[in-house]
């Protein structure tokens, strides 16, 4: 497949305090409107590092061509959403927790696209900052 997402945020930011609004916009290129099964569009955490790997949705929007607002991939899909509290990101040696936008393109036979922009929310300093 010759498909591409790409995510484009709002602005020149890309580190976020918590309560601040995140936005911006999804392209989808190099596919008919037929091959799309469903477009997901999500703000999601995940840490990293020794023990259980979590993962978290704080935003999650999915269209098909059966919703309520049609799907249309010609032209750019739109997310906003104001962010959480915690979890903080953080650069641990340990544990890692990261913040991204994420889009999955289904494709019919199966087949996804993929894109995620991460971010930083919060001002957590670093361990390796801290000299630990």
């Amino acid at each position: 497949m010759d498909g591409d997402v790409t995510i484009i945020l709002d602005g020149s930011r890309r580190r976020f305090a918590p309560g601040d609004e995140i936005s911006g916009s999804y392209v989808i290129e190099g596919v008919e409107p037929d091959q799309v099964e469903a477009v997901e569009c999500s703000i999601v955490w995940h840490s990293e590092g020794k023990g259980d790997e979590d993962l978290g949705a704080h935003f999650f929007e999915r269209q098909t061509p059966d919703s309520a607002v049609p799907l249309n991939v010609h032209c750019p899909g739109r997310f906003r959403a104001m962010l959480p509290n915690s979890p903080l990101s953080y650069e641990g040696m340990i544990v890692k927790i990261r913040w991204s936008v994420r889009v999955r393109v289904f494709l019919r036979g199966g087949e996804q696209l993929l894109d995620a922009r991460p971010f930083q929310l919060g001002e957590l300093a670093s361990a390796r900052a801290l000299g630990r």
